[in-house]
């Protein structure tokens, strides 16, 4: 079997999941361990269900453990589940790496989602996010781990520097304490030298992401909040597949 099909086989479950979390983390429900097809009828899934991008070609959109219609989100996820896996197999050379690309891609899809949706970055994501990328730092290179721990320290201070200075001179929130968090998690899995880049994509990501809500219309004012991690979220992937080209 070729090295690479695993990660593509793997992308459509690997989908089910996101969507699991993404669905069921911002109602404080227990992500991963509620078996129900989807949220109509709490059925227990069949083989397909588990992957709905197939379940959606088998059934015409439709859950085949009870008929209910699949969320069109669903099948967004497991697209993008897929993209991912073929972005890190073909963005790496190294097995290992290819597998924390994916487990990577996969976890920041999810916090993006979310935070998009909900303005909420979980801990349950954020945390283990955060010890996923000091032991993949550990696998790949062991002599690096007090840099990424270091950079992941610093990441979360800076950020909660600047959310307490903006209250200060604002009197109200401006980052959330999730976007530390995931910042965080970010350093441990590029390291302190990469981190700088990293906020730096992720204020272009941003100010982008501004300007094409604009251009299609949404208004905005000074008090709107916008979500950060989708933006952070670019900036980890985008430095972090920049770092294994550089190692090949």
């Amino acid at each position: 079997m070729p090295e690479w099909l695993p990660a593509l086989i793997m992308a459509p479950f690997a989908g089910r999941l996101v969507a699991l979390l993404v669905h069921w983390l911002p109602r404080d429900a227990q992500a991963g361990i509620a078996p129900s097809c989807c949220a109509v009828s709490g059925r227990p899934p069949g083989p397909l269900t588990r992957a709905p991008l197939l379940s959606a070609l088998a059934r015409r959109s439709r859950c085949p453990g009870c008929g209910a219609p699949i969320r069109p989100a669903y099948g967004a996820i497991d697209l993008a589940c897929l993209g991912i896996a073929a972005w890190s197999v073909l963005a790496e050379a190294d097995p290992l790496r290819v597998w924390l690309s994916c487990g990577l891609g996969w976890a920041i899809l999810a916090l993006a989602w979310i935070d998009w949706d909900h303005l909420l970055l979980p801990d349950a994501l954020t945390l283990p996010l955060l010890l996923a990328g000091l032991g993949a730092t550990w696998l790949l290179d062991p002599l690096a781990l007090t840099d990424h721990a270091v950079a992941a320290a610093a990441g979360y201070l800076a950020f909660r520097a600047i959310e307490r200075g903006y209250r200060w001179l604002r009197g109200r929130d401006g980052l959330g304490q999730g976007d530390a968090k995931l910042l965080a998690a970010a350093g441990a899995w590029v390291g302190v030298a990469a981190l700088p880049l990293l906020v730096c994509i992720a204020a272009l990501s941003g100010i982008a992401l501004v300007a094409v809500l604009r251009l299609l219309g949404r208004p905005f004012h000074g008090a709107m909040v916008l979500p950060f991690g989708p933006a952070l979220c670019i900036g980890l992937w985008t430095v972090w597949l920049g770092i294994g080209a550089a190692g090949r």
